[in-house]
């Protein structure tokens, strides 16, 4: 039974070694065959040489190395399409998640379970941060046609059948939390504890996580296009609260100056509601302008695989 495990990498020459040989002592003690697939997402520092160098001193490693950074979602698409085990695990290759639980996840991937998923508590990290991620996921489900839970990330053990199925699905704008969920199959859920950074830095900033937070809010639904049509039609039944408003006055009271208040609060009123409605529809615009290109994910820059696994 071949189990592999698939490490997206990015700069990560000072974890690496940690991550080689405390994922190897695992793997062995779980089962003598397995695979472990480092996919160099573009690295500027050592991160390569150091992947080659395992490769020379393990036949159980392989690594591709991309020609630019790509991003993770590229990465891992990478390391699942070269993935050939029977199981295949995607973890992170900065020890946040821990390789003992390999064998916890086989041994319920045994039992018919197709994606054994590792969720993590939030313990050590920053309260605001935290706050934010819970708002955050409150926010996505009930935005988007998908489950996703806090704490579960793409930590999880996926069986063959799972994983042809994920690869069925070729979207240029990726967001695997969501494929994962959406593609179902018997799912089951292990605990545990919030683990730091063993060494280096994260890649992620304010920035990038908005990004990413936007992507899985736009990648599963069409809610927000929905959103632009039930305000302006907000807007319009205000406008026309306002005109009778007026009308009456008029009978009333006769014409009148309109007000300066008046009159710019409207503008900014209508001007604001168009500005997000044309953002969220240049939002979707832009994805089906990277769909219809066509391009690859990645481009390969050099790997050790064979030559069949290449073309497969």
């Amino acid at each position: 039974m071949l189990i592999s495990v698939v490490l997206p990498c990015y700069n990560e020459e000072k974890v690496l070694a940690m991550t080689f040989h405390e994922l190897s002592a695992e793997l062995s003690g779980v089962t003598g065959d397995y695979e472990m697939i480092f996919v160099d997402d573009g690295s500027r520092d050592g991160t390569r040489d150091l992947l080659k160098e395992f490769a020379q001193k393990d036949g159980h490693v392989r690594y591709i190395a991309f020609s630019r950074n790509f991003g993770k979602e590229s990465a891992m698409l990478a390391g699942l399409q070269y993935s050939s085990g029977d199981y295949t695990v995607i973890m992170d290759s900065d020890l946040q998640h821990p390789p003992q639980l390999i064998g916890q996840m086989l041994a319920y991937a045994r039992q018919g379970y197709d994606q054994v998923i590792a969720q993590r508590d939030r313990t050590g990290d920053k309260k605001l941060g935290s706050f934010f991620a819970r708002s955050y996921y409150r926010l996505v489900d009930r935005l988007t046609d998908v489950e996703l839970t806090d704490g579960i990330g793409d930590f999880r053990m996926l069986s063959r059948k799972a994983l042809n199925a994920l690869l069925t699905m070729h979207e240029y704008n990726r967001f695997s939390k969501g494929l994962f969920s959406w593609i179902g199959f018997k799912e089951k859920i292990i605990h545990y504890k919030n683990r730091s950074r063993a060494a280096g830095e994260s890649k992620w900033n304010f920035r990038s996580l908005v990004r990413y937070g936007v992507d899985g809010v736009l990648s599963f639904n069409n809610k927000p296009l929905r959103f632009c049509f039930f305000i302006g039609a907000f807007a319009i039944l205000l406008s026309l609260v306002y005109l009778i408003f007026l009308f009456v006055g008029i009978i009333f009271k006769g014409i009148d100056m309109p007000g300066y208040f008046t009159t710019i609060f409207t503008i900014c009123f209508f001007g604001g509601v168009q500005l997000i409605s044309i953002g969220i529809i240049g939002e979707y615009v832009g994805r089906i302008y990277y769909e219809v290109k066509r391009r690859p994910h990645y481009l390969l820059d050099e790997t050790n695989f064979s030559q069949d696994s290449r073309a497969k």
